[in-house]
């Protein structure tokens, strides 16, 4: 029986055109698909415009700080109807323009200094989001790329049953062999015709779940080149990785930033038991006419200036329970904070330890590759001599060509979880797409 890797490639090939001509191609590096999404994702989308509605929000509160100006105006008129008399109106126009200037007013700075912190939370969420959508579209890119590689798998697989199947019927037809051959490769191609169709199916909708993400129609991921070198884990201490993950991670700077914000609300809270002082200004006229014009008729103007102070006595306990109610949840700020350091150690910790098994993991499938090649080729051997039987055949090269599959499936996970240690410790970038990106063919 002929060597099953020419029987591979060629499936390969034909999986590949399968694929592309059941839809238009497009075909995408890692990189070009990321920043596809970054276009098209709602849910990253939502994300960056929750993120940018912190700029306004925190320049709405500044304004806290700066004067205001303010423009009344009001016009009546009055029917005057005495007994006795001439009935007549009173008119009665005025305007004012009046000006506040904040001295000294503790709830507006705590309130300023709180919008700008969560600024710094919004851009903390923002880099969540983005890192979330690296390791979204490096998990969709990935699985397309298993889903071939196992499309590609079955199919070969199926083509050296096939050429078994025929062999068995040969040599039963001429007597050499029994019916049992037959059946059992005809069993065994039947199971290959049905992990084909589930192949081709989870092929399908694994390609759907990538132009989804990516707002394209029919991308057609490169895969990795040949032959194929994992980057190894670097620092490759895992107390490396936890200590930048304490300085660097967003989702860290996000529960710091919320204590800040939870402490400076008990800090506006205590300061609704301090006075505030204002610079107040007004200027205004008024114009009054008709038979029965109170005061004097005619134009006149008024112009104020002076300073308005403000000294709560007694509030009937609403700031007391305000405070109290602020100092808990300052303290449960805290607590989260506390929370989500432990989370990202151990996440972190989870991550390295999931890559470092992978390294091991692809070796020993790579090791056993070479094993099922080598165990089948001798099988082959001994069936040609009439020392191993048709069955044997068969297994071998299932063996050989599962072990294929899990070793693609193997590295895939590898680079996926070199993202997602690098999400874990909070330091992922677009830029690190570019090292996988160095691994896929051009």
């Amino acid at each position: 029986m002929p060597s099953p890797r020419p029987a591979l490639l060629r499936r390969t090939g034909l999986a590949a055109v399968a694929f592309l001509t059941a839809c238009s191609v497009q075909a995408q590096n890692l990189k070009d698909l990321y920043d596809a999404a970054r276009a098209y994702d709602a849910a990253y989308l939502s994300a960056r415009a929750q993120a940018l509605s912190a700029e306004p929000r925190a320049a709405a509160a500044e304004a806290l700080a700066r004067p205001t100006l303010a423009l009344t105006a009001a016009a009546s008129t009055t029917r005057v109807d005495p007994q006795g008399f001439p009935a007549g109106d009173n008119n009665a126009a005025n305007a004012a323009l009046a000006a506040r200037y904040p001295i000294i007013n503790r709830v507006n700075d705590a309130s300023i200094a709180q919008a700008q912190r969560a600024r710094e939370a919004a851009k903390a969420e923002l880099e969540l989001a983005e890192q979330d959508l690296i390791v979204r579209v490096a998990q969709a890119y990935f699985d397309v790329l298993a889903a071939q590689d196992t499309l590609a798998t079955v199919q070969a697989n199926k083509a050296g049953i096939t050429e078994q199947l025929a062999s068995a019927k040969r040599n039963f037809e001429v007597g050499t062999a029994t019916i049992t051959d037959t059946r059992e490769a005809q069993a065994k191609f039947d199971k290959a015709v049905a992990d084909e169709i589930a192949a081709e199916n989870a092929l399908r909708s694994a390609g759907i779940a990538l132009d989804q993400l990516v707002g394209r129609s029919g991308v057609q991921p490169h895969p990795l080149a040949r032959p194929v070198v994992l980057p190894l884990l670097a620092p490759a201490d895992v107390e490396a990785w936890v200590t930048r993950a304490d300085g660097a991670h967003p989702d860290l700077n996000r529960a710091r930033v919320a204590l800040d914000v939870a402490r400076l609300e008990t800090e506006k809270a205590r300061a609704a038991e301090k006075f505030t002082l204002d610079a107040v200004g007004s200027v205004g006229a008024a114009h009054t006419s008709g038979r029965y014009a109170t005061g004097l008729s005619g134009r006149s103007s008024t112009a104020s200036i002076g300073l308005q102070f403000n000294q709560p006595l007694y509030t009937g306990g609403l700031t007391e329970n305000q405070i109290r109610e602020k100092l808990l949840l300052e303290e449960k700020a805290r607590q989260d904070l506390d929370r989500a350091r432990r989370a990202i150690a151990q996440n972190t910790r989870v991550a390295f330890f999931n890559v470092q098994s992978g390294h091991a993991q692809v070796s020993a499938l790579e090791a056993a590759e070479s094993s099922a090649r080598l165990a089948l080729e001798a099988t082959q051997l001994g069936y040609r001599v009439g020392v191993r039987v048709n069955l044997d055949v068969l297994n071998a090269q299932t063996q050989l060509f599962q072990t294929e599959r899990d070793l693609a499936r193997a590295r895939y996970d590898v680079l996926l979880g070199s993202l997602r240690l690098r999400q874990a410790s909070g330091q992922l970038e677009s830029g690190d797409l570019e090292a996988v990106n160095a691994l896929l063919t051009r």
